[in-house]
């Protein structure tokens, strides 16, 4: 062990996206806290009511639900962490945010939570899936005039997730992963080779629960980095965030309809008012761009007689350039973008967001380690928030020494451990850290 010196990070700080994208996510074969269907909210004179977050009622041919909110960042915030306790994605809360810095967000900020979602134009049955914007919509058969939507991460482009009609053949609490053979290849090209099982545990990519589709070697399952939820990270499958897999799990049924599509242009008549949620296509479908817009042009054209309304077609080009996923209304006369955001409900922020990472105390003799030095205390900031929403967490925290930012790691268990999160960051960030002498280094 060494006492601290200083050292460059090689990284350059890689992107949020492409350092998850990295990440081992198990697909292509087979106790935490509730998390509440509901956000507490106030506003200002009225007594504290709640905002669906998953649960929503449909009354007869309604094709949009949910409402857009708003909420204050505190101290030590992170998108990610806003974005996983309201039921958004990544994509979701980082496209409603694209001012706002997704790892370390200036306190004080407002943070829009697109918490409004126009339904796929799909049969209203079974489960649909829209990978253009990494969303999951559960009709139950059984709970009539309800439905239900989660965030999901999706196949990355050499991985992608198919579309069409499938079925959910079997399910699986505590799955294994048997790890096929390409993906194997692709981990031993990296430095880590993997087993042939690994077992159920929270080292599992599939999480803790798993439903196998028609569609063979692949599935929908839970994740062990839940903070890829709304990114392209894993081979073709869907996953969910580990609560939301658990709902759903237990409220499906074996051979129950799946149906992928890909709709990144969709519209919805709500509240007498014409709405057009964008989001950009997925590479697969680049190409494809120029037809859906001039399909969704022609839809609009066919509305806008049928409805006698007239659409403002700056607008629709504002809302399919910007492509951030949030229903916007385009009639003539509608509320601009800004009328909207400032109309949104505004949140409480709570005493902590759910399953938000928390750093150990450090105290004498922990085994701790030395990830990189900045001059700039927001890149710091940056790396020691991405390391502690891997999957499993590496504990970091940002501790300034002279006119400099360190990022240490720690406390590890045992030197085994400190050893394995070595290896992580090397793979991941391309950084070899040090590890320090106890009581190198002060936090306070």
């Amino acid at each position: 062990m060494t006492n601290i010196k200083l050292i460059t990070p090689s990284y350059g700080l890689l992107p949020g996206v492409i350092l998850f994208s990295l990440l081992v996510s198990g697909c292509q074969t087979i106790p935490m806290q509730p998390v509440p269907e509901t956000a507490t909210v106030v506003s200002p004179g009225v007594a504290p009511e709640s905002i669906a977050t998953h649960e929503f009622e449909l009354i007869g041919d309604q094709n949009m639900i949910g409402t857009l909110a708003t909420i204050d960042t505190r101290e030590n915030d992170t998108l990610s962490d806003i974005a996983r306790h309201f039921g958004l994605g990544y994509n979701d809360i980082t496209q409603a945010n694209p001012a706002i810095a997704a790892w370390t967000p200036k306190p004080g900020s407002r943070v829009l939570l697109p918490l409004s979602f126009i339904l796929p134009d799909s049969p209203h049955q079974g489960i649909i899936l829209n990978l253009a914007n990494m969303r999951l919509f559960y009709y139950p058969k059984k709970e009539s005039g309800k439905i239900y939507t989660y965030p999901v991460g999706i196949g990355r482009q050499d991985w992608n997730t198919p579309t069409g009609v499938t079925y959910i053949t079997t399910k699986k609490a505590n799955p294994s992963w048997y790890v096929p053979d390409s993906i194997h290849k692709e981990h031993a090209k990296i430095g880590d080779p993997l087993p042939a099982v690994i077992g159920p545990g929270p080292d599992n990519p599939l999480g803790f629960y798993a439903m196998n589709l028609g569609f063979e070697r692949y599935l929908i399952h839970g994740t062990n980095k839940p903070y890829g939820i709304g990114m392209q990270i894993s081979h073709g499958c869907v996953q969910l965030y580990p609560e939301d897999i658990e709902t759903l799990f237990r409220k499906v049924a074996v051979g129950m309809q799946v149906r992928i599509v890909h709709q990144p242009y969709l519209t919805a008549w709500h509240d007498n008012s014409l709405y057009l949620e964008a989001n950009e296509p997925l590479s697969k479908w680049s190409g494809d761009k120029a037809r859906l817009k001039k399909k969704l042009l022609q839809e609009l054209r066919q509305i806008s007689t049928e409805k006698g309304v007239t659409v403002d077609w700056a607008k629709v080009d504002r809302v399919i350039e910007r492509s951030d996923g949030i229903p916007t209304p385009i009639l003539l006369q509608s509320p601009s973008e800004m009328k909207m955001a400032e109309s949104a409900i505004l949140i409480k922020h709570p005493d902590r967001f759910y399953q938000q990472p928390v750093v150990g105390e450090l105290k004498n003799n922990d085994l701790t380690a030395l990830v990189a030095s900045f001059n700039s205390e927001i890149e710091a900031q940056k790396l020691a928030a991405m390391l502690m929403h891997q999957g499993p967490m590496i504990p970091a925290r940002k501790v300034q020494k002279d006119n400099n930012y360190l990022v240490i790691a720690g406390p590890f268990k045992s030197k085994k451990e400190l050893k394995s999160v070595a290896k992580r960051v090397r793979m991941y960030f391309e950084i070899d850290i040090e590890p320090l002498k106890p009581d190198s280094v002060s936090v306070n």
